[in-house]
């Protein structure tokens, strides 16, 4: 059942779901449930539709669109693996990174990863230091979140990670032109640039959810992202 309702759900988005790409999402449904019991990673609903709709169509939802080619990408905050996991899992030639700050969440993760043979890494790392890494620093095509942030606080977490060209994903709801308004200054600052904003239907579903693609196009200035604990405290935002 969980098989069909998920190929069935994509395929109503015009989104093609192999047999075992629908395998792997079912694994991993139960991984997640499994360890949701022990260490309460995300809420996973108990209605198997809506778990389907909200945990992975919604995830993989961009790829009804206009998707970028890309090669690399990385999930910050990825937390329970929303959305790199279900991304990985579509799109097995790109090469993920999933970084998050907490090592319970990043060893379920890594499990994950192991028992599916995704094309995939997770790390233990807060996302202001992982932007500093020299490995990680403007060194993806893309970068991506499922976040309850502001995004002029998420453009900092993320826009660090792109190179020049590549591609800022934020995943969001009924808020996200008065927040798009709201961090014209932290994409300036940061070398992004909006591009297009797309609304992401979810079949038989009435939420508003949307998608905002930003270009990186020019370099993050050195000083970002800054330390841990200072974008939420003083959100780039015009004076």
């Amino acid at each position: 059942m969980f098989k069909k309702m998920l190929i069935d759900g994509a395929k109503a988005m015009g989104i093609e779901m192999s047999p075992g790409q629908a395998e792997k999402f079912e694994i991993y449904h139960n991984m997640l449930v499994e360890a949701n019991a022990r260490m309460n990673l995300t809420r996973v609903p108990e209605d198997l539709r809506e778990a389907i709709d909200r945990n992975y169509l919604d995830c993989i939802a961009p790829l009804s669109k206009d998707f970028p080619d890309v090669k690399t990408a990385v999930d910050v905050g990825s937390g329970a693996g929303f959305p790199g996991i279900p991304l990985s899992i579509m799109l097995p030639d790109v090469h993920f990174v999933l970084v998050d700050a907490l090592s319970k969440r990043v060893g379920f993760l890594q499990d994950v990863i192991a028992k599916l043979g995704l094309n995939a890494e997770a790390h233990h790392l807060r996302a202001e230091d992982a932007a500093r890494r020299p490995e990680l620093r403007e060194q993806f095509d893309m970068a991506t979140a499922r976040a309850v942030a502001s995004l002029n606080l998420l453009s900092e977490y993320l826009l660090p990670f792109v190179k020049e060209g590549g591609w800022m994903l934020t995943l969001k709801g009924p808020s996200l032109d008065e927040e798009l308004a709201e961090a014209a200054y932290a994409l300036e600052v940061l070398g992004g640039a909006w591009e297009r904003t797309e609304a992401l239907a979810i079949p038989g579903r009435d939420w508003d959810h949307r998608c905002a693609w930003i270009r990186k196009v020019q370099p993050t200035p050195e000083k970002y992202p800054r330390k841990a604990g200072q974008p939420e405290k003083k959100p780039l935002i015009a004076k």
